[in-house]
């Protein structure tokens, strides 16, 4: 009898189908073996680690050490990555098998043909992937363990910091006070609303020149003076270019590209695509055929996509959309610079297991993941989508218009899948014209806008930025911004991430502090060094030393420091019952509870959920000059004062100076 070791036991009755007869499997539930809870666990004068098996795996360890007694022959088959690896090495150590066996085998999907070839391919353990794990683990230690005390001597118990996690709020913290330091600009956006006489065919064109100069137009007082100046005006077709473009299809997904898109698409936040891919990978129960893994590894940074997949997929849309469908050479992906490329995109294991095949036995969220999934790897084999582009210019005494034009001639991969930022286009149709040909003018459209501060991080969008700033890895993306939600550091607001006063505190102390250290930069460095250990055998005990030379200084000067750090309470637009001040959110040893801003000159408090408390009333300023309704002051997501009207939405009248008064109003 062999054994097979795994991590998630929730493959084990998928893989076992695979291996047949002559094996046990056997699922450790991920990591047994790490460095000490209670104790630091680092020798740093000798860059040492000491590992203990985790006291909520001993008797897992104990039942995994009589089976491989037992076992002919033990096969560690834990995830194909990093900690896989390391798990792997933590699990020989304590079975005591020769570090220089072939005892390791790994596949990227849970399929028949993988399972059999790995089989044949057993090898020794990778020891620089192991050595990368090693250090990426000390060195949080060493963040959490040494930073960790200081914040909750110096803002509040129970906190934590980490060498990624801090990372990821002080983006978050640092985004949101752009947003509150933007200043809003006026300006206003003008089109014409035309129509070709010969058949009544209405378009829009927008102003674009004046003098055959590009202009902006920043207020109302020039929109009137346009008005007036194209009082009467001629509109003219004074010049056509057509084109045809083509656009190309999206790569396969990887985790971070996968996590976007079941964001923007599906509703799914990181916590739900993370359980729903994994069950996707590790097995589902497909009626009459017993448990079956649908797609390939989910944490992987690569799009790079093997032969047979990508024969079976342009077999696939030859036969189901047509030979045209089909790119002449199939489409090569390249990955992002600092990829791993250890594995391939995340895509379905059979391109034949449709999503309609297999929906009646999938839950509602593992169906819709498996379709984005499938759909996104199939678009990304098809051929280009073709667009007919017409751009229109035309002349209006000293003005010119551009009416922009974009029809579909050939759907290719969008007959499957679309961008998410595609979807969002408002693409017109303008009727044939011809230069020299007046166009009939119908109405002249003016619109007051506001530039927009930069928008807040969902949970999504920060992924990215994490990914292209070279912040963490696929398999830590999720668990990190899960961790600063956890911690309190950032709050949700509908889709978007918040940061709290608590993690706006974390984060100034950890910049004043440790700024050289917790910083992208410094973070994103560190990653390529962990790459470089995993990919070229760079020795491992340097950059931990390295990092621990730099640190120890911002330490020493820190915990000089005992100045405590005040959090301020969060505002809401509950009132004082007692004396009018707005309540406010504090902590007690109970939980959190309202208390009166006005403390200590009121003492007023009340439960989180009064059912009595009397709710902010907006204050009235003036009347609405487009309506004649009231207009109150409100606050805008950003945290900025603006006046509206009370009409809204019929009435969409705003403004951000006192209608009343003409002035800017002060913060309160």
């Amino acid at each position: 009898m062999k054994l097979v070791v795994i991590e998630g036991p929730g493959k084990r009755e998928t893989l076992k189908k695979y291996l047949g007869a002559g094996y046990e499997v056997f699922a450790t539930k991920g990591h047994v073996r790490d460095l000490p809870i209670k104790e630091f666990g680092l020798d740093l004068k000798t860059i040492t680690p000491t590992y203990e098996v985790m006291p909520d795996k001993v008797e897992v360890v104990n039942e995994l050490k009589k089976k491989a007694k037992k076992a002919d022959e033990v096969l560690l088959a834990t995830d194909p990555d990093r900690e896989g690896e390391a798990i792997s090495w933590h699990i020989a150590y304590l079975l005591g098998l020769d570090p220089n066996s072939k005892c390791r085998i790994e596949f990227n999907e849970i399929s028949k043909k993988a399972v059999t070839e790995a089989l044949t391919k057993p090898r020794i353990i990778n020891l620089d992937l192991v050595n990368a794990q090693q250090t990426r683990r000390m060195l949080d230690r060493i963040v959490g363990y040494k930073i960790s005390p200081l914040i909750c001597k110096r803002i509040k118990p129970k906190l934590s910091a980490g060498r990624v996690q801090s990372v990821a709020l002080k983006l978050v913290v640092d985004r949101e006070r752009e947003i509150k330091a933007f200043v809003p600009e006026e300006y206003w956006n003008i089109a014409a609303e035309l129509e070709k006489s010969a058949d009544k065919f209405k378009f829009k064109a927008a102003l674009n020149t004046k003098d055959g100069k590009k202009i902006k137009v920043n207020n109302a007082e020039e929109t009137e003076q346009i008005k007036k100046d194209l009082n009467g005006a001629t509109y003219v077709v004074s010049n056509i270019k057509k084109s045809t473009t083509k656009s190309h299809a999206p790569a396969p997904f990887t985790t971070s590209t996968m996590q976007q898109d079941a964001l923007n698409k599906l509703g799914m936040n990181l916590k739900k695509t993370s359980a729903c891919a994994q069950q996707l990978y590790e097995g589902v129960e497909i009626e009459g055929e017993g448990k079956v893994a649908l797609i390939t590894y989910i944490r992987s940074d690569s799009t790079r996509v093997s032969p047979d997949a990508q024969a079976s997929a342009i077999e696939f849309i030859k036969k189901e959309y047509g030979d045209k469908y089909a790119p002449e050479k199939p489409n090569i992906y390249k990955s992002k610079e600092n990829a791993q490329d250890a594995h391939e995109a995340i895509r379905p294991i059979s391109i034949a297991r449709t999503p309609a095949s297999v929906m009646s036995s999938l839950s509602q969220d593992n169906f819709k993941l498996y379709k984005l999934i499938y759909e996104r790897f199939l678009a990304s084999q098809m051929a280009d989508a073709i667009y007919n582009n017409v751009n229109v210019d035309i002349k209006a005494n000293d003005y010119g218009f551009k009416a922009i034009g974009k029809t579909v001639e050939f759907p290719g991969f969008t007959v499957i899948y679309k961008n998410y930022t595609e979807e969002k286009e408002d693409t017109s149709k303008i009727p044939p014209l011809t230069v020299g040909e007046v166009v009939d003018f119908k109405n002249l459209i003016t619109e007051q806008k506001f530039t927009k501060p930069p928008a807040r991080f969902t949970e999504a969008s920060l992924v990215k930025e994490m990914e292209e700033k070279g912040i963490g890895r696929p398999a830590t993306y999720a668990a990190t911004i899960t961790t600063i939600a956890a911690r309190n550091y950032v709050a949700h607001e509908g889709r978007y991430l918040v940061p709290t006063e608590l993690g706006v505190a974390v984060t100034d102390y950890l910049e004043k502090f440790f700024k050289q250290v917790i910083n992208v930069k410094f973070t994103a460095d560190m990653e390529s060094k962990l790459d470089d250990i995993a990919e070229h055998g760079k020795k491992w005990e340097d950059v931990v030393e390295s990092f621990w030379n730099s640190f120890s200084g911002l330490l020493t000067k820190a915990g000089a420091n005992y100045e405590k750090v005040k959090v301020a309470p969060q505002e809401t637009d509950i009132v004082c019952d007692k004396c009018g001040h707005k309540m406010v959110i504090r902590e007690g040893r109970y939980g959190k509870f309202l208390g009166c801003s006005n403390f200590p000159n009121c003492n007023n408090i009340m439960k989180m959920e009064n059912p009595n408390a009397k709710k902010y009333e907006p204050k009235v300023v003036g009347k609405c000059p487009e309506c004649g309704k009231d207009v109150v002051v409100k606050r805008s997501k950003n945290g900025k004062i603006y006046y509206g009207c009370t009409g809204f939405p019929e009435c969409k009248y705003y403004s951000w100076t006192n209608p009343a008064k003409d002035q800017k109003p002060e913060e309160n």
